[in-house]
Order: C-alpha cells, then structure tokens, then sequence
C-alpha cells in the first residue's frame, strides 16, 4: 500500500537529488533530517505519488507495534451504540492513554470478515469481547499466537487468559431480590442463545444455547425461583438481539399471555433501560406495576427514569486490567473474577397485588 502509484523510496531518491538512508530518515526518524532537505524530499513523494515506506513492514521487523487491538464479531457500531460496550471502551482507553498505547477496534459480523481483520490487525495483543463468537475469536488470536484476554466469555477455560464476573452469582441477586419484595410473576427477557435468532424461548432453547452470559444468567434466575416455589417451566423468556426492536417485540409478546408479569428480569442494562421505555408508552408504571432489573451497571441505568436496578458490575475496571494483561503478559493465563453488586434504585418495589 506504502509505495503509492508503483513509486519507490529510490525513484524519491533520485528525484530529490539525496540519498535513500536521506529519504527513509524523512518518513521515518525526520528529526535527524534539515528542515530544508525534509520539505525537498516531501516535495519529490508528493510529484511521484509516493505514500511513504510499508509501515506493516517496519512495525513488523520492529517486533512491536504498541497497539492493542479491540475484537468483537458484532458489528462496528456496537462500540458506539451499546452502553456496556461504550464504558467497556472508556477503561480500555484510559489504560492505554497512560501508558501510551494505541487501539486497533476489530469487528465484523460475517466469519472471512473477522478472520482476515483479525489476521491483518497490526497490534501487540487483542482484547476479545466475547458476548458473541467467543470460539472464533479465540481461534483467529491463537492463530496469531499473540497475548489475549477474553471479557464476557462465561466459560471456565483454564488454557486461556480470562477476566469477567461470575454471572450466575450476579442473577441470582437480581432474582433474590424480587422474590424478597414479593413477586411470583416473572418474566425474563435474554440475551441472544444462538446468532441472530430472537423469539420467544423455553428451558431447552436454554440448554442449547451457544453463549454462555444468557445460559448462566437463566441458570442463577431459575434457581432462586425454583427455590421460592415457582414453576420456573411457566415463566416466559423472550431472546431478544439487545437492541429495541427486540426488546419491543418481546414485551408484546409477554403482556399478549394471560398472566402478566409483575416483574421483568432483563439480562442487560441496554434491554431494561429499553424495558421501561415500552412499558410507559404501554401506560405501565414502573415500578408500580411492572417492577425492573437490569444487569451491567451502565452509568446510564443510574440517571434513567425511574433509577434502574441493576447488577453492577465493574466495567470500566475489566477494561484496564484486560489492557495491562496485554502489555504485561504472563507465562501462565491469568483467571481473574472481579466483584458484582446489586445497586437497588427506584424501578423495583413490592408488588400491588
């Protein structure tokens, strides 16, 4: 790509009436070169059409590009777009600025996208998130054999560098926590089990699932319920894409069935935040008549209206460990499990009836 319209470093060269190590200097180390002699040789690549050296080359022979790539298999605007994903970036970039390091955001949706972005990334390490596609994206980094961490993988994987939360412990609170107010009526909507597939589901569409986050936060939910004495086979799931249309269409979904529910388990912030939207324009009140909980701690669940409850978890904190994994890396995987708190704020309350 560097050597612009079939242009080389010698033909600059030669154009600017200078050596090749001159020319290279320009491109590469340009406080060793005149300020003069710099904007000759500028002047030449400029008439040639020359871009400059390879840079994959010379970061390559470096042995070190002081980069660390970002991977995810959804697509690019869910850096952006997703609140979880959003504060994740926040610590992984605050991370990186101290300690001088660039970012690489490496994501595509479809299977040969992924793997040759992943493949031609100029970085040091990836940070995976790994909501979705975990196993393709830990097959393309070992392919690489470059450092790696896996954040929202959910699997026990001792081979591999991993640092997250214990999501069934984290459910399980949020359930605890509506069965000590008083609620018997529950409704669950999930995280996608299988690519692209949402839709009503039941307990077998459970075990099947591909992702692990949804599967362990179903599992410490169904726990505390069947506990409490409800049949957790009556419960209604709705496997949503978290995003609203989903969300919308699994609301209606729920509140079409006889039994409505009085409180909604969502397994992400971004879905209850979009929860509490549809039940207002629904005419429901939260919480009065439909309680809320969501699960990530986004900040923002803590300035919606009303608060949401949520699982907090640290995200920010993930972000900056996952970064110092990558630019200190150990002889063996780290296996790191950070602490999860319930944040009760306005959306939960005891049920009317």
């Amino acid at each position: 790509m560097g050597e612009g319209k079939g242009a080389r470093l010698s033909d600059v060269a030669k154009a600017a009436g200078v050596s090749q190590g001159t020319v290279s200097n320009v491109f590469n180390r340009p406080q060793l070169v005149r300020a003069e002699v710099r904007e000759q040789v500028r002047m030449a690549a400029e008439r040639l059409g020359y871009g400059g050296p390879d840079p994959k080359g010379r970061l390559l022979r470096a042995g070190k590009v002081n980069a660390i790539g970002v991977a995810t298999s959804e697509p690019l605007g869910y850096f952006f777009e997703d609140p979880f994903a959003r504060t994740l970036m926040q610590g992984i970039t605050e991370a990186c600025d101290a300690s001088g390091t660039g970012i690489s955001l490496v994501s595509a949706v479809s299977e040969e996208a992924l793997a040759w972005n992943m493949h031609s990334a100029l970085v040091d390490g990836f940070i995976l998130f790994c909501l979705v596609g975990a196993d393709k994206l830990i097959a393309h980094s070992l392919e690489r054999k470059l450092p790696f961490v896996a954040l929202a993988f959910g699997e026990t994987d001792t081979s591999i560098s991993i640092i997250g939360i214990d999501n069934v412990a984290g459910a399980r609170l949020a359930a605890r926590h509506l069965v000590d107010l008083g609620h018997r009526r529950f409704a669950v909507l999930a995280l996608e089990f299988q690519d692209g597939r949402a839709g009503p589901a039941d307990l077998a569409d459970v075990d099947a699932a591909i992702y692990p986050a949804p599967r362990e936060r179903l599992k410490g939910y169904f726990e505390v319920l069947a506990s409490a004495g409800i049949d957790v086979a009556t419960v209604p799931i709705y496997n949503t894409l978290n995003e609203p249309e989903t969300v919308a269409a699994g609301l209606e979904h729920i509140f079409s069935l006889k039994e409505k529910p009085t409180a909604i388990l969502a397994q992400s912030d971004r879905i209850a935040l979009e929860a509490m939207a549809w039940l207002r324009d629904h005419g429901y009140e939260v919480p009065g008549d439909v309680s809320v909980v969501g699960f990530d701690g986004v900040p923002e669940a803590a300035v919606s209206e009303p608060p949401l409850t949520t699982i907090s978890q640290p995200i920010k904190e993930l972000g900056r460990r996952a970064v110092n994994a990558i630019l200190n890396p150990q002889a063996d995987p780290v296996q790191e499990y950070l602490e999860i708190a319930l944040s009760v704020r306005g959306s939960t309350a005891a049920p009317r009836s």
